[in-house]
């Protein structure tokens, strides 16, 4: 398993669903980082990750 840190959380009772996660996801990867939107069950909520050497190489 890849370390990853989560950029932004969404509750998954939105009336849109994933798309505001899909949407900040697509924003990330504009500015060049890669995102991705993954489901956390237990947070019942969408979170979107960036791969943790992502993150911090961004973050200078």
């Amino acid at each position: 398993m890849r370390a990853t840190k989560v950029l932004d959380s969404f509750p998954a009772g939105d009336p849109y669903g994933s798309w505001p996660a899909e949407e900040y996801a697509a924003r990330c990867r504009e500015r060049g980082q890669r995102a991705t939107v993954v489901m956390d069950l237990e947070r019942d909520a969408f979170l979107v990750v960036a791969p943790e050497a992502d993150a911090a190489r961004n973050a200078v």
